[in-house]
């Protein structure tokens, strides 16, 4: 495909450099929130990315002319944090051989296991065209910069067939998403699961219950800065109950909150009006999906994760209509309340042909253990069958 003489490729190390309109109008409506310029710009100017967090802003962007017609979120990482897609044994087997991994090209939404577009294109340009010239930009940059690799976590299906034909390998990932069949209450959605699932849950929810818990859900247009200083406060607790250093800061939170309320919510769970644990749903009402995002609690008590990360969060879904609900990476521990698995790729270029052939030979045999371990999900779904019971 003939490329026109007027395209021309930079790289833009700071996203507030250019306007949250010139970026947004790329997104497609099935984009998602997260990535809007408001939450990856909120990310760069509160430090949770660029500086030395081992994440080098270097967004990719296509123009015609001085007009922006297409672009890649894009990342140099000096390490795989943050990531979900793990390829340490490829770095060390690099290493081995006396040869660098990081830094590589990473083209993800930091922190954030989500399925979505990652090469943005103006509508009144052909898509195709601004695929084949950023994909060829970014294996450009691979080369004339020495890296490794270059990676792209989670794009939809087309542009997984798109990267594939220019030399990427896919890599297939398994998450857990619960889908809304129609119910009109969490018993109907009970119904539907069952017999040992829905005795666990009740079991579960009755335990919570015995503590004398209540739930607040705040959507973000009415919160408060008081609870996004709650809700930070169960969030830091949380990674440092695993001993590590929580990828976001407070001032991120604030700042998200005060550009994109609307789809945040916020659940706390009180106790005599105490506060005592958080979850965050990030709501995309054009898609009808909703992404659990980051819980903590100041006290433990048994289930209170489930109760306020999971159901009160299909409650919710329920209520408001909204189709799916993508509870993040991993986590067999999501089939017993009600989520299913759902294979999601990424895509990888390889830039040493010999370390190439033997990362395809390492996914192609990663590729068949995933296919069965999906196949033996299945065997354990927690619905009675696909129809809504009534």
């Amino acid at each position: 495909m003939a490329q026109p003489d007027s395209y021309q490729l930079e790289i833009l190390d700071r996203l507030s450099d250019i306007s949250c309109q010139d970026w947004n109008v790329l997104l497609p409506i099935d984009a998602g929130p997260f990535l809007r310029h408001e939450f990856l710009s909120g990310l760069e100017e509160t430090g949770c990315v660029g500086g030395n967090t081992g994440w080098q802003v270097a967004h990719l962007l296509l123009k015609d002319h001085d007009q922006l017609i297409g672009a890649m979120p894009l990342y140099l990482k000096q390490h795989s944090y943050g990531e979900f897609v793990f390829d340490w044994s490829w770095a060390q087997a690099y290493e081995q051989q006396g040869m660098q991994y990081f830094p590589k090209a990473l083209c993800a939404i930091p922190f954030s296991p989500v399925q979505g577009s990652r090469i943005l294109s103006a509508s009144h340009i052909d898509a195709d065209l601004v695929k084949q010239h950023v994909i060829t930009g970014l294996k450009t940059l691979v080369a004339q910069n020495n890296l490794s690799s270059a990676h792209v976590l989670f794009p939809y299906a087309s542009e997984s067939k798109s990267l594939q034909k220019q030399g990427f390998m896919l890599r297939d990932s398994v998450q857990f998403h619960w889908h809304n069949q129609g119910f009109e209450n969490f018993e109907q959605f009970l119904a539907a699961l069952t017999m040992k699932r829905r005795k666990n849950i009740r079991r579960e929810r009755e335990q919570v219950a015995k503590e004398s818990i209540s739930f607040r859900h705040v959507p973000g247009v009415s919160s408060t800065d008081d609870d996004w200083q709650f809700f930070y406060r169960c969030y830091e607790n949380t990674y440092l109950e695993h001993r590590s250093n929580p990828y976001l800061n407070e001032a991120f939170f604030k700042l998200w909150a005060q550009r994109m309320p609307e789809n945040l919510h916020l659940i706390i769970a009180e106790r005599a009006g105490i506060p005592i644990a958080a979850s965050l749903l990030v709501i995309d009402p054009k898609t009808s999906k909703a992404y659990g995002r980051y819980w903590g609690a100041i006290e433990h008590i048994p289930c209170l994760h489930f109760e306020t990360a999971y159901y009160q969060a299909i409650e919710y879904c329920i209520s408001n209509k909204i189709q799916t609900f993508e509870g993040g990476a991993q986590g067999e521990h999501k089939m017993a309340r009600g989520f299913l698995p759902t294979t999601i790729q990424s895509a990888h270029f390889i830039a040493d042909p010999r370390f190439a052939k033997a990362v395809q030979h390492f996914l192609d045999r990663e590729h068949q253990g995933i296919g069965a371990y999906v196949d033996e999900l299945a065997e354990h779904s927690p619905l009675k069958s696909s129809k809504v019971q009534p």
